[in-house]
């Protein structure tokens, strides 16, 4: 796993110092850097924007009673694509790009649900599961021996 990761960060790295040179030594050294400093803070504001819409409908789905897997997965490519587009470089940017598009975003995230299943009684460490066929996010009796009640503190006065 490390290796694949020192790999891909080596390789993104490499690439954009690749292109920024490049770019640079067709418009010159100043107007790549205003180029790249333009580009994160229209990057910033279009996922600060989208991520405000994604809230709504994140809390809509919420109010519904549904589970907001949807939602929760594109929340966190959103989180994804702004460090992509703060991050100098065009690479990154193009990709940052990319996953801005609601209908590319959209078929990611239902790939990455429809692989992936939530089970509500499972621990912390083993809460996901991997999923061959329906909804992850479908309802499950979780356990019939469940009492509901309330109770009060009442702390020892000395």
């Amino acid at each position: 796993m490390f290796a694949r990761l020192f790999l891909v960060f080596t390789s993104v790295s490499l690439l954009e110092i690749f292109v920024l040179v490049k770019v640079g030594s067709f418009l010159g050294a100043w107007p790549t850097v205003a180029l790249v400093i333009v580009t994160a803070l229209i990057g910033s504001a279009l996922v600060r924007s989208q991520g405000l819409q994604l809230l709504q409908q994140l809390q809509q789905r919420m109010a519904q009673g549904e589970m907001p897997g949807l939602q929760l997965i594109e929340g966190v490519m959103l989180l994804v694509t702004g460090v992509l587009l703060v991050t100098p470089g065009f690479v990154t940017d193009f990709c940052g790009l990319l996953l801005l598009q609601p209908r590319i975003r959209a078929s990611i995230a239902k790939s990455v649900l429809a692989n992936v299943k939530l089970n509500p009684t499972a621990s912390m460490s083993g809460s996901f599961s991997h999923s061959q066929t329906g909804s992850p996010f479908t309802r499950q009796k979780i356990d019939e021996d469940v009492i509901e009640g309330e109770f009060e503190r009442k702390d020892d006065e000395k």
